[in-house]
Formats: structure tokens, C-alpha cells, sequence
């Protein structure tokens, strides 16, 4: 679902808120995977967060929704652990891309940007915070429970009510949601890309390590 401003106004009115020479499968295949990773690469409408080197080896892309509930129990029992064995290490770069399924996740994402600006590190507690509340500003009243989690962050009333009207930057949002659609042929979330290979939904810590490891050694 691509979020417009009118669906995201009305809802938030109603919620308080190869050639043949020289042919080669296993070719084939690396190019395919080198050209994933440069489409996942690509510049976005908005400036990618990320924790690790920018040089990193390998990069892991997620694209998540803030109101899935598979995306906040990723973020409990599993993004931890990566953050532990790989970011804090140095070994890998970690991108978070927003693909709100709904606009109440438009909406917690719109926050989590304006609360941490150009900071990933602030960003990336936001997102945290988020998904550890998700069950009380999704359930609730989400624009009055909202407006508490960006206080709790610093901001006023004033700012996160011209945070939730920025049409700038919901069509940013719109706009990256619909190049990961279009182009990365993400329809589901979490979604994720290790160097441009596409893993879909809840994966383990062991099915990331599975994966990370052999692209360290190589």
C-alpha cells in the first residue's frame, strides 16, 4: 500500500491521528546480485540512517513498517544481537528504510524523523522506542499518544503537529516506498538485503550470521 496525503489526512481525522557468447549461470547469478545491491544502494528521497562503516564489507538493508508487529519482535529478540556482533564491531553497515503498511506506521515514521533529524544513532533509539510502545500508540489514540512520545523526546506539541502535517516529507516517505515496490519488489515486512540478496520476513540471528559470515571471509 502506497500511503497519499488524502488517506493519510482522512485517517488520522478518524484516529486522533545475457547474451549467449561467453555464457555463464554462476555469472549470471553474481551479476544479478551485484545489480540487486546497487538498485538497494540507489540515493533515496531521504537520506539513508545507518550504524557502521559506510566502507563496510557488507551492508544489511531493512525495510519495516513501524505498526508490524513482526518488525518490533525483530527488534526485541534479533537486532540486538546483530547491533552486538556486527555493528558495534564494525563489521557491517545497517540501513533502516521506512515501508509504512498503513498510515499510522506513516505517521510513527514521520515522528521518528523529525525527532532525530541527521542523527542515525538518535534515530535509531526513536525506532526502538517506537516499536517498544507500538502496542499503545497503535491501539490508542495515536495522534494524543504520539505527541507524548515526542515530548518524551524534546519536541513540543507545536512541532509534532507541524511534524505530522509535513507534506514534504510524507511524499518522501511515499515516494521511497514506492521505488522499494517498484524496484526491489518489496511487498511485505520485514524485508531485508544482505549486499542486494533479498531475505523476507522474521529472520533469526543464525539465519543472518548463515549469511554475514562467509561475505566477511571473502
Amino acid at each position: 500500500m502506497i500511503i497519499t496525503r488524502r488517506a493519510f489526512t482522512a485517517a488520522l481525522s478518524l484516529t486522533g491521528l545475457a547474451a549467449f557468447t561467453g555464457f555463464s549461470p554462476l555469472r549470471l547469478i553474481a551479476d544479478a546480485v551485484a545489480q540487486g545491491a546497487a538498485d538497494v544502494a540507489k540515493p533515496v528521497s531521504l537520506p539513508d540512517m545507518a550504524l557502521g562503516p559506510a566502507n563496510a564489507a557488507v551492508t544489511v538493508t531493512e525495510y519495516a513498517s513501524m505498526t508490524c508487529p513482526h518488525c518490533a519482535a525483530f527488534n526485541e529478540a534479533v537486532f540486538p544481537k546483530i547491533k552486538s556482533e556486527y555493528i558495534d564491531t564494525g563489521k557491517i553497515r545497517y540501513v533502516f528504510r521506512e515501508f509504512p503498511l498503513d498510515i499510522k506506521a506513516a505517521a510513527g515514521s514521520m515522528l521518528g524523523r523529525c525527532i532525530a533529524k541527521d542523527d542515525p544513532a538518535k534515530y535509531f533509539a526513536v525506532i526502538d522506542m517506537l516499536f517498544k510502545q507500538q502496542g499503545d500508540w497503535v491501539m490508542k489514540n495515536t495522534t494524543e499518544t504520539l505527541t507524548r512520545i515526542g515530548k518524551q523526546a524534546g519536541l513540543s506539541q507545536q512541532t509534532v503537529e507541524a511534524c505530522l502535517k509535513d507534506q514534504a516529507l510524507l511524499d518522501k516517505i511515499a515516494a521511497d516506498q514506492k521505488y522499494a515496490s517498484d524496484v526491489l519488489k518489496v511487498n511485505s515486512t520485514p524485508t531485508f538485503f544482505i549486499n542486494g540478496e533479498k531475505i523476507t520476513g522474521e529472520a533469526s540471528f543464525e539465519e543472518f550470521a548463515k549469511r554475514i559470515n562467509p561475505l566477511l571471509k571473502s
